[in-house]
């Protein structure tokens, strides 16, 4: 498979912006491992083959396990997630498939028994930032070779 187009070479301003957005979260206090979770959950549910190799890499590294990456699609029956993890999973599919039912009151009120509104802010945008990201290799068909992320 070959790569339809470069968006950070045709439109340098754009994808400047975006990485923008990305350099700001990697600020907020919102932890890597919710921030890992969410990355991966998103690539999965959008099937972006590029940003889950990326994403499973970094979580490998920031201490996340093997177990809990392999358990993640299924995150709603496993006893590996808290329940704080679990509507933090619940808000990113919700997000991800926004036309779906949007973020429901549900999974808001949730979210607001774990996080204060500023992090659930921070983990809104995160969620559209991946999705962003998603988006773009899946259209233009970025992909890594196992040697790239290994």
């Amino acid at each position: 498979m070959k790569q339809r187009l470069n968006i950070q070479e045709l439109e340098p301003n754009a994808y400047n912006a975006i990485l923008e957005i990305y350099k700001y979260l990697e600020t907020t206090t919102l932890s890597k491992k919710s921030k890992n979770l969410i990355k991966i959950r998103a690539s999965q549910i959008n099937t972006c083959a590029y940003c889950i190799e990326m994403h499973t890499t970094e979580a490998l590294k920031n201490g996340e396990s093997q177990n809990r990456i392999f358990a993640l699609s299924a995150w709603r029956e496993s006893p590996l997630f808290s329940e704080k993890e679990k509507a933090l999973l619940a808000a990113t599919d919700e997000v991800t498939l926004i036309s779906n039912n949007g973020l429901t009151e549900d999974t808001f009120q949730k979210l607001k028994e774990y996080f204060n509104a500023n992090e659930i802010a921070q983990i809104i945008i995160q969620i559209g930032e991946i999705n962003i990201w998603n988006r773009i290799a899946v259209s233009t068909q970025m992909f890594h070779t196992t040697s790239n992320v290994l």
